[in-house]
């Protein structure tokens, strides 16, 4: 079944509470895992959480090194790779960069909207399009293990801006 509203990011909406909201799940998603929301690892879903957009590893770790957590490559990706594995991050592969997860710990399989023009990226947990993938997959004989459909276009915003589609 498809979410019942649009992706978030492309809504008008209280970014700080969104943020503060996520934030709050990962914290106690942690402690229910029994895994450390370490402050490099805290401050890194921060900064994903900062807006609707992905980031590139080297982004992350300017504002980690700002921030005095070191600026060597090993600590963003480190603390990325947490995120990611424990499902508080996506990696959006188009980009070579990474988004915070909008419904952590939850087990999902998004269809990613990433804007050419500004780089806003929605997840929407529209489980038809894995479906689809799996039946597709099992009609020759091959079991998904993980997938990543990312779509790009124009967000409202930029699409009213009279950015020109690709």
């Amino acid at each position: 079944m498809a979410s019942a509203s649009p992706p978030i990011a492309f809504q008008a909406h209280d970014h700080s509470l969104c943020a503060g909201d996520l934030l709050a799940e990962a914290e106690a998603l942690s402690e229910s895992q029994g895994v450390r929301l370490t402050p490099v690892r805290r401050r890194a879903l921060e900064i994903l959480l900062s807006g609707h957009r992905a980031m590139g590893a080297y982004e992350v770790l300017e504002k980690l090194a700002e921030d005095g957590f070191g600026n060597q490559p090993p600590v963003a990706y480190r603390a990325l790779e947490f995120l990611v594995d424990h499902g508080f991050a996506h990696r959006i592969r188009r980009l070579n960069a990474f988004a915070a997860c909008m419904c952590p710990g939850t087990a999902h399989r998004p269809v990613f909207f990433i804007c050419h023009a500004c780089n806003a990226v929605a997840e929407a947990p529209v489980t038809e399009v894995a479906e689809a993938v799996d039946r597709a997959a099992a009609s020759i004989g091959f079991a998904v293990e993980r997938s990543n459909v990312e779509a790009v276009g124009l967000c409202p915003s930029c699409r009213d801006d009279g950015h020109a589609a690709d």
